[in-house]
């Protein structure tokens, strides 16, 4: 299937909920694309097609972006790392903290978990101010592997999101609103 097929397949699961998860925003859930095998599997093969040869290991993102990269990294025959929230995982971590809008968060991995140099592609739902995705960025690097790139499902182009990230990242979505 090529891209554009894939865009419209997906495209056509989205739920779009209206006033969610407040006032005014128009949520795009992509659960529906996850309970339809076919365009569940588009999905994870589109988000590693752009960066194909160029990473070792997927790393998803809690939560959403673990469902993505399993799929993805099961498709191109690589293994997953989680990048948790704080807390979740049980051995020695690296974090990362960042900002929200009202307070902060942090990202972390287990030490050690790859070797030092392992391409990451890094891939999660949705790429939105990009705070979640620059840490996880910064939180690979940390961690002595490079950072192949960021794969996403969906861009929200007017939250500016790739601002957020380094200029050397390259970063994919499949679909842009």
């Amino acid at each position: 299937m090529n891209e554009s097929e894939t865009r419209a397949l997906v495209e056509s699961h989205l739920a779009l909920i209206p006033d969610f998860p407040e006032p005014g925003v128009l949520f795009r859930d992509l659960t529906p694309v996850f309970a339809d095998g076919e365009a569940f599997h588009a999905l994870a093969e589109a988000l590693t097609a752009p960066f194909a040869g160029r990473f070792d290991v997927l790393a998803g993102v809690e939560a959403r972006g673990f469902l993505l990269a399993a799929a993805a990294s099961v498709a191109a025959g690589v293994g997953v790392l989680p990048i948790r929230k704080a807390g979740k995982l049980p051995r020695a971590v690296l974090r990362e903290e960042y900002s929200l809008e009202y307070g902060t968060a942090a990202l972390e991995v287990h030490e050690g978990e790859l070797p030092p140099g392992t391409r990451v592609l890094i891939v999660d739902d949705v790429l939105a101010t990009g705070g979640t995705v620059a840490a996880a960025a910064r939180l690979v690097e940390r961690a002595g592997w490079h950072v192949a790139g960021v794969s996403v499902a969906i861009e929200l182009a007017e939250l500016r999101g790739r601002d957020a990230l380094p200029a050397r990242l390259e970063a994919y979505s499949l679909l842009s609103y």
